[in-house]
């Protein structure tokens, strides 16, 4: 006879928590928006916004509703799942599930944030509670191979833009130089970006009026899916 099956009510129930890596370009640097703890475990520790899955919601209608209480969702550009983690020991308090998405804003907006709430440079971190730097890093490498085989950019650029301002977005994400000469050329070829045959006046030095540019469409797009951009050599 086989032994018996352990019921259900005895069998081991981990949480799952839902949450979200929101980059944005402010002052020249990617940014991440974090919140700083008030109670253990981690107090005084930044975090990143979202909580415990609701028992009745999906992952994405849960995230929505966890970063409504930090950020206007409305002015997310993108927002899509990045990975799971589930080390047993990620939470002191009990097992643990996170599922972390990457949310980005576009640089010409200024959302509203809570007091503990604050816009960090990624690449210099406060200390951060259980796992969340990690989570950081992760979204990071996301979003620099998406800007090389995909129009993610979108996300991070206002609606019309000058190629000098989008090579600064750029060079801001990905962590090296990109001219603006050679980014122009590399998304044009790729189908990304469009003149809107409009320009800003130049400016007191004089010179050519700069020709505005936006995205081709503002939703994501593969366009180049063995492209790289690399640093200059």
């Amino acid at each position: 006879m086989s032994p018996a099956r352990r019921p259900a009510a005895e069998e081991p129930v981990s949480a799952h928590e839902v949450l979200a890596v929101v980059f944005q370009i402010r002052d020249g640097q990617l940014c991440v928006l974090v919140w700083q703890r008030g109670r253990p475990p981690c107090e005084g520790l930044w975090a990143l916004p979202g909580g415990r899955l609701g028992a009745t919601e999906g992952l994405g209608e849960s995230i929505r509703r966890q970063l409504a209480q930090k950020v206007d969702v409305r002015e997310l550009a993108h927002l899509e799942q990045l990975e799971t983690w589930g080390d047993p020991d990620r939470n002191p308090f009990g097992r643990v599930l996170a599922t972390a998405y990457l949310g980005l804003v576009p640089a010409d907006i200024d959302p509203l944030v809570p007091e503990d709430t604050r816009w960090h440079p990624a690449a210099d971190l406060p200390p951060m509670a259980f796992d969340h730097a990690a989570m950081v890093h992760a979204a990071r490498r996301r979003l620099r191979a998406k800007l090389s085989y995909t129009n993610i950019g979108f996300a991070l650029a206002p609606p019309e833009f000058t190629m000098s301002q989008l090579s600064h977005y750029y060079r801001a994400a990905l962590g090296h130089d990109v001219t603006a000469t050679n980014l122009r050329r590399v998304l044009l070829r790729r189908g990304q970006i469009e003149e809107t045959g409009r320009s800003v006046p130049s400016g007191r030095s004089g010179g050519r009026p700069a020709a505005l540019f936006r995205f081709r469409t503002r939703k994501l797009e593969i366009t180049d899916a063995f492209a790289v951009l690399r640093p200059p050599s």
